[in-house]
């Protein structure tokens, strides 16, 4: 993945305020080439996060999937992340979904997250399509925090009613995405997305 479709993807879009925002893919992208929340309003390892840093390191490889799902077309299987380790998404493709599907990987102690709620997140998406990265807070190192009613639809269930502390997949339908596409990211319209996510923090 690149700096360019990490920016495109974590740019604000002139009435969202973060890059997973259901931006049209005729929004022009940021020139800076500074990190996604920045220019989104949403900030990276803050001090009201309780962790500073993603995981980036891979996972072994022969680490066993902890949620395989067959689609309308191919199929995935997740290794979702750990403490130590980034999660990896494993992409017989193209894979589509009809429908937007969640599954709580690992369940967290803390508070359940409303859907209003502002949450800091180390998170990974990747286009069902091809496979293809198209944006990772574990790349980066860095988690991300933004309110989540900003978000695509598809994150926003993936996140909503989860506790603090879970980890989460989520298979994403275009429309729950990007309907229009996204094609700096790499992401055509009718693309199906598969995000990762990591849930440290939330606040109302």
């Amino acid at each position: 993945m690149t700096l360019s479709r990490t920016t495109v993807i974590l740019a604000a879009c002139a009435t969202a305020s973060l890059a997973l925002a259901g931006c049209s893919s005729d929004t022009a992208a940021p020139t800076s080439t500074t990190s996604a929340a920045a220019s989104a309003g949403a900030s990276t390892g803050t001090a009201d996060s309780p962790r500073a840093t993603c995981p980036t390191a891979e996972p072994a490889d022969d680490a066993a999937a902890d949620w395989t799902v067959d689609g309308d077309t191919g199929s995935i299987a997740v290794v979702g992340p750990t403490a130590d380790t980034a999660p990896r998404v494993d992409v017989q493709g193209p894979f589509s979904v009809a429908e937007t599907r969640v599954q709580t990987l690992t369940t967290g102690d803390g508070p359940v997250v409303g859907e209003s709620a502002r949450v800091s997140v180390c998170y990974q998406g990747v286009n069902g399509r091809d496979g293809s990265v198209f944006d990772s807070a574990f790349e980066r190192g860095a988690p991300v925090a933004f309110p989540l009613a900003n978000v695509v639809p598809g994150f926003q269930k993936a996140i909503a009613g989860q506790t603090v502390g879970s980890t989460v997949a989520v298979a994403v339908t275009s429309a729950d995405g990007y309907p229009s596409g996204q094609p700096r990211a790499g992401i055509e319209p009718g693309d199906s997305l598969v995000f990762t996510i990591d849930i440290l923090d939330a606040s109302a």
